[in-house]
């Protein structure tokens, strides 16, 4: 369930954020009425979880602003970072469709704004709109290539292919059509998705930048050559 606190900041969408929800661009009619009407949009802090493991689905989310992580604990204490949630990405599709407890945590890595759908609302699209369950299958299969790329991220000796890789994902015009060509995060941000330092992490985007394959910015990272940062990320 969400959180209780970030549930009672909830609030209809605005007109700008309905424009920058992706998914709806593909209803129309009285689908599209309902799920404009339906969706809510919260403040959520950082360290803030959105979605805990072990709790029932309620919602369908959305990233509108922010960095979100989905995460696991270890009997150990521990945490394993499975990916980042940047802006414009809506996930945990397939734990509402089987109406499962979630097996993994949603975390605000900063400040963040999350979109919501309630999950009626998100089943009475699959049942009857043909382009959402269209949209939904290109996600779970872009989702598929995501998860098996980040096994391989996670194979890799190399630091520098290990940040390579997982910035190439974070930049999947698919799975996050919100980042564009800059993606705003800090150097901190990246060691926790990657599971490296921030002195490492700052020396991989420096050897990255180097060879023109991003451009490092104020606030965050722009990719140059998304194909070559690919191949670098494999190599």
């Amino acid at each position: 369930m969400i959180n209780r606190s970030v549930l009672e900041r909830a609030r209809p969408a605005t007109r700008a954020e309905l424009e920058g929800i992706p998914w709806l661009r593909v209803l129309e009619g009285a689908d599209l009425q309902r799920a404009q009407t339906a969706l809510r949009i919260a403040p959520a802090q950082t360290g803030e979880r959105i979605c805990r493991f072990g709790r029932p689905p309620t919602f369908w989310f959305g990233v509108v602003d922010g960095l979100l992580k989905m995460s696991n604990d270890t009997p150990s204490g521990g945490t394993i970072t499975y990916m980042g949630v940047p802006p414009g990405a809506w996930f945990g599709e397939g734990t509402l469709i089987k109406r499962e407890p979630y097996r993994y945590n949603i975390e605000a890595l900063r400040r963040s704004t999350v979109a919501g759908l309630p999950i009626e609302d998100f089943h009475a699209l699959l049942d009857r709109s043909i382009p959402f369950n269209r949209y939904l299958m290109n996600q779970l299969n872009e989702r598929l290539g995501h998860f098996i790329a980040a096994r391989e991220i996670d194979r890799q000796d190399d630091p520098d292919s290990r940040v390579a890789g997982s910035l190439v994902q974070l930049f999947n015009p698919v799975l996050y059509p919100g980042v564009g060509g800059l993606l705003r995060i800090t150097q901190q941000e990246l060691g926790y998705l990657v599971g490296l330092s921030r002195q490492r992490v700052n020396q991989a985007l420096n050897t990255l930048a180097g060879q023109g394959l991003i451009g490092i910015e104020y606030g965050g990272v722009r990719v140059r050559d998304l194909a070559a940062l690919r191949t670098f990320s494999v190599r």
